[in-house]
């Protein structure tokens, strides 16, 4: 046998194993094929009914949800405006509060001053004649005593008893 005759068979031979290993391939992307088709059909009759009801039900609520949307933020830029609203009035109120305070805690300074200053004037135009006066009057009072005690005594050192109208 000649070198063609071996180079033909084993070209053959590999050409016989190759077809076998593309029948082989072809078979095993047939299952596969098969096997994806199956799932594929499962998908279809499980899967695609709950995506077409959830795709229904939001088709359905999406204008409620916009709806409810826009009520939500239309409420939340009132909710805002009256808040600035409110914190604008309570800073005025504060503001307010604290010149009253400060108002107040002057006049009672003042009035407190006013206290101070006609407490040292009572005290210097009053109480102080008064005092000289009430030791002037208690001076003569205990000389008047002396000299009436004396009196009585008479020039002996004996009391008299006399009764003085």
């Amino acid at each position: 046998m000649d070198n063609l005759t071996i180079f033909i068979a084993i070209t053959s031979a590999a050409v016989v194993i190759q077809a076998g290993i593309l029948v082989a391939m072809y078979l095993a992307v047939r299952q596969t094929t098969a096997r994806t088709e199956a799932l594929a059909s499962e998908v279809r009759s499980k899967v695609l009914p709950t995506i077409e009801m959830a795709h229904s039900i939001l088709t359905d609520l999406r204008p409620r949800i916009e709806t409810i949307v826009n009520n939500l933020s239309d409420s939340s830029n009132m909710a805002r405006t009256q808040l600035a609203r409110l914190d604008a009035t309570m800073s005025d109120v504060l503001d307010r509060a604290r010149l009253q305070v400060i108002r107040a805690d002057e006049l009672v300074s003042h009035a407190l001053d006013r206290v101070e200053e006609t407490g040292d004037l009572v005290s210097k135009t009053v109480v102080s004649p008064v005092r000289q006066f009430s030791g002037l009057l208690q001076g003569i009072t205990t000389g008047l005593e002396f000299f009436f005690s004396a009196r009585r005594r008479g020039r002996d050192g004996a009391v008299q008893d006399e009764m003085f109208i």
